[in-house]
C-alpha cells in the first residue's frame, strides 16, 4: 500500500465559553468544542500525500514493445503524486494560556461551539489555571455580525485595532506519540486502588485522548467521592501522551512515604471493618417468615437481605426495629424481569426514611400492590442512613432487628376493625394539663408545679422535652411535610436531603442493555426531563434503545423501546383470533386447514394444501375417499364412505394402536364386544352414519395413524386444565409436532385464554 504522511500546521485564538452556556454538552475529560470554521481550516491546512508503490504501475492497455509507452510509463512512474485532504486520527491540540502560561493537550468532540469561541470541560479549566468568574458572560455573535465587515474601534487600546472580548486562549493542532506507560501519584492518602482502578480505566476510554504531564486527573467513583492524581511520568518521555488505540500500563506510587504510611493504615482499619467482621455491617442473606434477623450496619453501608416467598394472598409486614432510635432505613424492592437492581437510596420502590420515633419502622406490602406483579422474590435492604457533608451521628455500628410477617387483612374475621373508643381510664387518674399523661389525684399538684417548670409541649407533635434539653433546642418540624419532625441536627439534614435538595441520578441500570451505565442526558433541560417522564427511559435508554431486533412472534424488526408496546399489539390480537377449525374426524388431532409457521391458523389452504372437500375432513383424513371422476351428486362419494365404514367393522384395520369404536381392532383393543361381523348386521349400524354426513356437528369415525391419535388425546388433556380452548389445544400440538412443553409456548404466544373471553 502507499505510505501516508500527515501534515498539519494549524493554529487559531479563541474566547473561552462560559460554562454555564454548554452545560447541555457534559464535556467530560480533556474534551473541548470547536466552531464549524476551524473544522474548515483544518482541512485546508492538512496534507496528506500518498506516494506510488515499488511495483511497476497496471495499465489496462500497456505495450512493453513500444519504446515510447515505456518511457512515458517510467515518467509517470517518477512523479506519481497524490495528494488528497485528510486529518489525522486522533484528532489532538495544545491550548495555552497566554496570561499564566499553563499549558495542556486536549482532544477533540465536535465542530459545534459558536464562532469564535472555545468550549473547555473542567479539566481543562483547572489545568489552564482559568476560574468561572474570570470568564466574560458573553451572547453568541448574530448572523449579522459573523457575515458583516469587521468593524475597527479606533480608540481601543489593542494596537492591532481587534477587539477582545471574554477570556482568550491560544489553540494549536498538535500530534502527541502513543503512550505505553504513565506514572500517577495520589493527592491524598487512604486510597484503595479496589475502589479506583476499573473505574480509572472506564473513564480514560470513554473520556480521555490525551494526558498532558503535571496536571491533575479527576476519578469520579459510584458513590459521588473523587479520587484525584497528579499525572507525573510518561513513557515516550516528554510533556504528553496519546491514551486512544495503546496499550498502557499506570502505575500508581504515593507521593511521600508519609503518605504511603497513612494510606496502609487507613486500608487496615477499613478491614477491620468489612462486613462480618464484629465492627463492620452484617452479611445479608436470605430470610423468612418464621425467624427474625438481627444484625448491624455502619454509617452509608447496606446489608442486603432476600425473601424468596410468602403468602401472596395476605398483606405482608417488614419491620425494622432499631437499637437507641439510630438513623437506619428500610428500602424494599420487588425482583422481576424488570427490576433486577438492589435497593438503594436513589432506586428502590417501598421505602421509610423517616426518623426514628419509636424504634420501629413499618412497611405493608397490600397483595393488590401493582408493584409486586410478576416479582420472583423481595429483595430487602438496610441502609445505614448518610448525609453528604454532614458529620456522622456515630462511628459506631447501629443495631437492628429485621422481621417479614404474614398480616390478617383489615375487617377480616381474624383481623376485625376495631370502632370501640379508647380504653376506659381509671376513675383515680387526673390528666396533666402541660404533658397530658395520667397521674394519680392525690399528686396532681405537685406534678404540675413540677411539669410547668421543667417541661414544654411541642404544640403540633404534643411531644414532651425539658426546657434545657439539647433534644427541644434541636427540635423541628417541616412546614411542608407536617408529618416530618425530629429532635436532632443531624435528623434535620437527612430530611432536607431528601426531601428538599435536587438529586441527580447519575448511574442507572439500563433495561436494553442490562449494565450500570451513566443516565446521560442534561436533567436541567426540560424538554429531555418531559421526555423521559412521558416515555418512561432515560436518554441513554433512548438511544440504547433505538438498536432493533427481530420479533420473535412475527420476525417483525423492532426497536427495543417498542417491543414491549409490539408485545401489547400481539396480546390484543390475540383476543380477537377466531378459533381453528379442526377435523371432522373424532380421532384425528389436526386441524382443517393446518397451522402456519408463526401461529397463522388456516396455513395450509393459504399455501394449496388445503382440504378440498366439503365433508369438514382434512386433507389426510379425506386422501382415502378421493378420486378423479366427475361425481356432482356425490353418490359415488357416499358409497365410498359406506364401504369404508363396513371395511371397518367387519375386518378392522389391523393396527395395535387403534381406538376407534367402529373399527374390529379398535374394539378389540378396548377390549369391547364386536359390532357388524357381516355385512347384514354392519349395514343397519352404518346408514345413520350416511344419513348425517352433510351435518358438520356430527363427527365421523374413521381410523386414523398413532402420532394425530395420540395428539388428539394430549389435547383433550391440556383443553381439560381449563386455560386455553380444544380447538387451540389441537392446533398447538399439530403445529409443534406432538411435544406438550413446546405445545404450551405456542399456546402462550398465539392462543386466547379463556380468561380473555
Amino acid at each position: 500500500m502507499a505510505e501516508q504522511s500527515v501534515h498539519l500546521n494549524w493554529s487559531a485564538s479563541f474566547n473561552v465559553a462560559h460554562p454555564s452556556r454548554i452545560a447541555s454538552k457534559d464535556l467530560q475529560g480533556d474534551k473541548i468544542l470547536l466552531p464549524q470554521s476551524a473544522l474548515e481550516q483544518l482541512l485546508s491546512a492538512s496534507t496528506t500525500i500518498s506516494t506510488t508503490p515499488s511495483n511497476p504501475h497496471a495499465f489496462t492497455a500497456f505495450d512493453p514493445y513500444n519504446p515510447y509507452s515505456v518511457a512515458a510509463a517510467r515518467r509517470e512512474r517518477s512523479n506519481f503524486r497524490e495528494t488528497t485532504q485528510q486529518l489525522p486520527h486522533p484528532l489532538m491540540f495544545q491550548l495555552v494560556n497566554q496570561k499564566n502560561g499553563n499549558s495542556v493537550f486536549a482532544g477533540i468532540r465536535e465542530f459545534s461551539a459558536n464562532e469564535g469561541e472555545v468550549a473547555l470541560s473542567p479539566y481543562l479549566l483547572e489545568a489552564l489555571g482559568i476560574h468561572e468568574n474570570d470568564i466574560k458572560e458573553t451572547s453568541p455573535p448574530t448572523e449579522t455580525q459573523t457575515q458583516g465587515p469587521e468593524v475597527i474601534d479606533l480608540t481601543e487600546d489593542d494596537a492591532t485595532g481587534q477587539i477582545t472580548e471574554g477570556y482568550r486562549i491560544t489553540v494549536k493542532a498538535r500530534q502527541l506519540p502513543k503512550g505505553t506507560y504513565v506514572r500517577l501519584r495520589p493527592l491524598e492518602a487512604g486510597y484503595n486502588p479496589d475502589d479506583w482502578k476499573s473505574l480509572l480505566e472506564r473513564q480514560l476510554r470513554a473520556r480521555y485522548t490525551t494526558l498532558t504531564k503535571d496536571s491533575v486527573l479527576s476519578v469520579t467513583g459510584v458513590k459521588g467521592e473523587e479520587f484525584r492524581f497528579l499525572i507525573d511520568k510518561f513513557q515516550p518521555e516528554g510533556n504528553g501522551i496519546c491514551v486512544v488505540d495503546t496499550d498502557l500500563e499506570v502505575d500508581i506510587e504515593p507521593l511521600n512515604e508519609e503518605q504511603a504510611r497513612e494510606t496502609l493504615r487507613q486500608i487496615a482499619e477499613k478491614a477491620q471493618k468489612t462486613p462480618g467482621t464484629e465492627a463492620g455491617s452484617s452479611v445479608g442473606h436470605e430470610i423468612d417468615i418464621w425467624k427474625d434477623a438481627h444484625g448491624q450496619v455502619l454509617e452509608g453501608d447496606y446489608v442486603d437481605y432476600t425473601l424468596p416467598s410468602w403468602d401472596r394472598s395476605r398483606p405482608l409486614a417488614i419491620e425494622l426495629s432499631i437499637e437507641d432510635d439510630q438513623e437506619v432505613d428500610l428500602l424494599i424492592s420487588p425482583k422481576s424481569d424488570r427490576q433486577r437492581a438492589l435497593p438503594r437510596d436513589s432506586e428502590h420502590i417501598f421505602a421509610d426514611f423517616s426518623s426514628p420515633k419509636d424504634g420501629v419502622k413499618r412497611i405493608v406490602l397490600q397483595p393488590t400492590n401493582v408493584e409486586l406483579e410478576g416479582a420472583e422474590t423481595l429483595l430487602i435492604s438496610v441502609y445505614g442512613s448518610a448525609v453528604p457533608g454532614q458529620p456522622s451521628s456515630t462511628t459506631a455500628p447501629r443495631r437492628y432487628t429485621l422481621r417479614a410477617k404474614a398480616e390478617e387483612a383489615q375487617g377480616s374475621a381474624t383481623a376485625p376493625v376495631d370502632l370501640a373508643s379508647s380504653p376506659p381510664k381509671n376513675p383515680d387518674e387526673e390528666q396533666c394539663k402541660n404533658c397530658l399523661q395520667f397521674v394519680p389525684k392525690r399528686t396532681i399538684i405537685l406534678h404540675e408545679n413540677f411539669c410547668l417548670r421543667n417541661n414544654i409541649v411541642c404544640p403540633h407533635c404534643k411531644n414532651v422535652f425539658q426546657k434545657s434539653s439539647e433534644e427541644w433546642a434541636a427540635h423541628w418540624h417541616c412546614p411542608t411535610h407536617p408529618e416530618a419532625y425530629g429532635s436532632t441536627p443531624f435528623s434535620k439534614a437527612k430530611h432536607d436531603y431528601i426531601q428538599h435538595a435536587t438529586h441527580t441520578c447519575k448511574i442507572i441500570l439500563c433495561q436494553f442493555c442490562h449494565l450500570e451505565v451513566p443516565q446521560e442526558g442534561d436533567p436541567l433541560d426540560p424538554a429531555s426531563e418531559a421526555e423521559t417522564v412521558i416515555s418512561g427511559l432515560t436518554a441513554h435508554e433512548r438511544a440504547d434503545g433505538a438498536r432493533t431486533t427481530d420479533c420473535h412472534l412475527c420476525g417483525a424488526i423492532v426497536r427495543l423501546r417498542d417491543m414491549a408496546a409490539h408485545i401489547t399489539h400481539h396480546e390484543l390480537d390475540k383476543v380477537s383470533r377466531p378459533k381453528p377449525e379442526v377435523c371432522r374426524d373424532e380421532l384425528c388431532g389436526r386441524t382443517l386447514h393446518g397451522v402456519g409457521p408463526r401461529g397463522q391458523i388456516n396455513g395450509g389452504t393459504r399455501m394449496g394444501q388445503g382440504p378440498g372437500n366439503d365433508l369438514g375432513l382434512c386433507s389426510l383424513c379425506f386422501s382415502p375417499l378421493y378420486v378423479s371422476m366427475h361425481d356432482p351428486e356425490g353418490k359415488a362419494l357416499r358409497r365410498r364412505i359406506e364401504r369404508r365404514y363396513l371395511a371397518q367393522l367387519m375386518t378392522g384395520c389391523g393396527k395395535k394402536w387403534c381406538q376407534n369404536e367402529w373399527c374390529k381392532s379398535g374394539r378389540a383393543n378396548q377390549g369391547l364386544e364386536t359390532l357388524g361381523s357381516s355385512a347384514s348386521a354392519a349395514l343397519p349400524l352404518v346408514k345413520p352414519l350416511l344419513e348425517d354426513i352433510k351435518d358438520h356437528s356430527k363427527p365421523m369415525h374413521f381410523c386414523v395413524d398413532e402420532a394425530s391419535q395420540r395428539r388428539k388425546k394430549t389435547a383433550e388433556m391440556l383443553a381439560a386444565e381449563g386455560a386455553w380452548e380444544r380447538e387451540w389445544c389441537i392446533a398447538a400440538l399439530e403445529a409443534e409436532g406432538g411435544d406438550l412443553a413446546k405445545a404450551r409456548g405456542w399456546l402462550a404466544d398465539w392462543a386466547p385464554t379463556k380468561f380473555n373471553k
